[in-house]
């Protein structure tokens, strides 16, 4: 491909569809749900030029009807784990040598396919494997992952621009060269764009993948490996496996070609992967890049000037759209007194309005949570709520398994601002509401800061000036994305890069250029074309 050929995508982002009754897209959606959630998949390692069905399966089942078997997936075994390392390495020279423009063209490809032919596909998938409304699947699956890809290529051809100055005879130039051995993509189940995303900028810059998605993001994560291959990309340069993730990861730590994690999920796994990697130092070629997205506990604070609707609208959105399985998901929440009435009462009039159930029934706002084990672990928080005397559960707390993992939206009022709902991640449809003086505003900051061990997201909501300043002052630590006058989620590729510090990772900032310098190792090339016949310099003449 000749590089006059190849034209960056424009810097726009991919536009939500409504699905709105009698649109096309809705009519599309509902049949490819349909059409999908009534057959079986059965779901292979991809290996090289390889497809592996293993006898080892195991069963998919929507989250929001748990008997419902829509299909299987391989389990690896170690020889498998090797054998994609081995066929990612093999690969690596060529793909490391193809013209960026190419490897552009491929991701350029993919973001097409995702917005035309394979988006009603890639939505139904996480729909019925992730529980995701179609609005939240809308955002995620279709829109988030074009903008990943598109945004990615703009923001490689920027890193290529960046070169060092040329003065007289010398010509000085970086080569952005991509990591010497592989790296390893570990991705969660909640969105579908992170999963593809977490493999393909790696990938864009020349780099090759085992990727180890999420047993609960499987049936997605095999569209995105169908698309990456009808765009072209060549095998070998993504190989997914799927199984016990110790094993999968003990493998790929112990493996000296190692040379990046991108990880993202939870901060205990994160920590371990970590330490993992301090273990075996002296085995790799390089210091490993370890890139990571985590937890969260996020705040909203009610400054004692804000609205109250805006307030209510915020917690309700921020906490519990997709289930509040979101790392950005409003968990702890600030309440002046002079306003918490009238916030509260309106919380429990738009609340009263949710309706919960299969994503397929579009007048559900929220379904189930992603497996029995989150379920029992957000009904213990509840249940603790229930029974403490510093706690009690204000709206919701209701709970069925029966037929999904169903949750109604919780909001605990706690008198302790350092309530172990306030602190822990509970990953869930559950909020954890303060009240306090309107005069002790600036020392709530104090409690905000100090409270968790994440530092993720945040919102502040205020009509005043001075206190937003002085909230952006000292709460500068406290979160990674910072919201004013909105929910402390929804962040939009080449709008807001996404990420955190302290417990909730490196802050590398997915959706921008910082993540991507992540993947490269520059290389220096300096050339002299008069260079010096003689040691001796002027002022020793």
């Amino acid at each position: 491909m000749k590089k006059n050929t190849f034209q960056l995508p424009k810097r726009i982002n991919e536009e939500t569809k409504e699905y709105i009754k009698g649109s096309k897209e809705r009519k599309e959606i509902i049949e490819t749900y349909n059409s999908m959630f009534s057959k079986k998949i059965d779901i292979p390692l991809f290996i090289g030029e390889k497809e592996i069905f293993t006898e080892n399966k195991k069963n998919i089942t929507p989250p929001h009807d748990h008997q419902k078997i829509v299909g299987t997936y391989s389990l690896c075994e170690e020889i498998h784990v090797k054998d994609a390392i081995k066929s990612a390495l093999d690969k690596k020279n060529e793909w490391t040598n193809t013209p960026w423009q190419e490897r552009a063209s491929i991701f350029l490809k993919a973001a097409e396919l995702i917005a035309g032919p394979y988006r009603s596909k890639i939505n139904a998938a996480t729909m019925i494997g992730q529980s995701k409304s179609i609005f939240q699947a809308e955002i995620d699956a279709a829109c988030e992952f074009v903008d990943f890809l598109k945004f990615n290529i703009i923001f490689m051809s920027e890193i290529y621009k960046e070169q060092p100055i040329t003065v007289g005879n010398v010509s000085n130039r970086l080569e952005y060269r991509p990591l010497e051995g592989f790296i390893y993509a570990i991705t969660p189940f909640n969105f579908t764009a992170i999963g593809g995303n977490l493999c393909a900028s790696a990938a864009l810059m020349g780099n090759v993948i085992l990727w180890k998605p999420s047993d609960h993001q499987i049936y997605s994560a095999k569209v995105i490996m169908d698309i990456f291959n009808e765009a072209g990309l060549p095998k070998g340069v993504i190989n997914m496996v799927t199984g016990d993730p110790e094993m999968v990861t003990n493998i790929a730590l112990e493996n000296p070609n190692l040379s990046g994690i991108h990880f993202t999920g939870s901060t205990h796994v994160f920590k371990g992967l970590w330490s993992k990697v301090g273990e075996n130092i002296n085995i790799y070629k390089d210091y490993p890049r370890i890139v990571g997205e985590t937890g969260g506990k996020d705040f909203i604070v009610s400054h004692p000037s804000s609205d109250s609707k805006v307030v209510s609208t915020a917690i309700l959105r921020g906490a519990f759209e997709y289930q509040g399985q979101k790392c950005s998901a409003a968990s702890r929440v600030y309440l002046p007194e002079s306003k918490s009435d009238e916030i509260l009462e309106n919380l429990k009039t738009q609340i009263k309005t949710i309706k919960m159930g299969s994503p397929i029934d579009f007048e559900n706002f929220m379904t189930a949570v992603i497996h029995k084990n989150s379920f029992d672990k957000i009904v213990k928080y509840i249940e603790k709520a229930r029974n403490d005397d510093e706690a009690k559960i204000l709206i919701g707390g209701d709970y069925d398994d029966s037929k999904g993992y169903f949750i109604s939206p919780t909001v605990i009022l706690t008198t302790d601002p350092n309530y172990i709902t306030m602190n822990e991640e509970i990953f869930g449809p559950v909020v954890t509401i303060f009240v306090y003086a309107d005069n002790e505003w600036k020392d709530i900051l104090k409690i905000v800061d100090k409270t968790s061990i994440y530092a993720l997201t945040g919102a502040f909501i205020s009509k005043d000036e001075e206190s937003i300043e002085y909230a952006l002052k000292h709460l500068r630590y406290s979160a990674g994305n910072f919201y004013i006058n909105d929910k402390p989620s929804g962040a939009v590729v080449g709008q807001q890069p996404f990420g955190g510090s302290r417990a909730s990772g490196t802050n590398d900032k997915a959706g921008s250029k910082l993540n991507l310098l992540r993947w490269v190792s520059p290389r220096l090339i300096k050339e002299n074309f008069n260079p010096p016949t003689d040691y001796p310099y002027p002022y020793m003449e």
